[in-house]
C-alpha cells in the first residue's frame, strides 16, 4: 500500500457480542466507524431504486401510505424463507456497499461481515467475541426477551468460532477483560 491509502477495517461479532460498544470506544479515540445497520435502514427509507426494487419485490405493502417503511411487511416477507431474506439482501446489500465506500470511511461495523460478502471491502476484520451466556444475558436484558428468543436470534448467526477463525483479530468483550488496552493495541497493531 502506498502511504495516501489506509486500511480498511470491518468489525464484526455475534449479537450480543459488544461490537456497538467497541464502536464507541473507537469514536472516543477518533475512528469513526460506518454503522451497516444504520446505513441498511436509512438507504431502505431514502433510496428510490432501494425502494422501487423493494416494492416490485414484496409488494406494494412495503411502504405505507406516507412513504415511511412498514418494517412489519418487511419482516414477515424476509422471515417466510431462506430465499426471500436472500432476495431482499441482494437489493439491500450492493446500495450498503456502495455507500460505504463512497463514505470516506475506513472502518465499518458489520454484524454480517462474512455472510454479506462485505469482508471483501476490507482488508483487515476485527472479530468481537463474547461467552455464550454473556451474550444470551446482554440480549435478553437490551431486547426484553426471553432466552429461548435470544438463542433463535443467535442460531441464525454463524458460530462464534468460525468468525473468529477467519478474522485477523480478537477483542474479548466477556466483562473482565480490558477492552481499552486490547483497542489501543489493535491500533497500534494496524499503524
Amino acid at each position: 500500500m502506498t502511504e495516501r491509502q489506509t486500511l480498511k477495517i470491518g468489525i464484526t461479532g455475534g449479537i450480543g457480542s459488544g461490537k456497538s460498544f467497541v464502536c464507541t470506544q473507537l469514536a472516543r479515540r477518533g475512528i469513526t466507524v460506518y454503522d451497516c445497520d444504520s446505513a441498511a435502514k436509512r438507504i431502505m427509507r431514502s433510496s428510490a431504486a432501494v425502494r422501487t426494487a423493494l416494492t416490485r419485490l414484496i409488494g406494494p405493502e412495503t411502504y405505507t401510505g406516507d412513504g415511511l417503511l412498514n418494517k412489519a411487511a418487511v419482516a414477515a416477507y424476509l422471515l417466510a424463507s431462506p430465499q426471500n431474506a436472500r432476495a431482499i439482501d441482494a437489493i439491500v446489500h450492493p446500495a450498503v456497499a456502495a455507500d460505504f465506500l463512497q463514505s470516506g470511511n475506513d472502518w465499518m461495523e458489520c454484524a454480517i461481515l462474512f455472510e454479506s460478502g462485505f469482508d471483501r471491502l476490507v482488508d483487515r476484520v476485527v472479530v468481537v467475541t463474547a461467552p455464550e451466556d454473556v451474550r444470551i444475558r446482554r440480549v435478553m436484558e437490551r431486547d426484553g426477551i426471553a432466552r429461548e428468543k435470544a438463542l433463535e436470534w443467535m442460531a441464525r448467526q454463524w458460530p462464534q468460532d468460525e468468525v473468529r477463525r477467519r478474522a485477523d483479530y480478537e477483542i474479548v468483550n466477556d466483562g473482565v477483560a480490558d477492552i481499552g488496552r486490547q483497542i489501543d493495541e489493535l491500533i497500534i497493531k494496524l499503524k
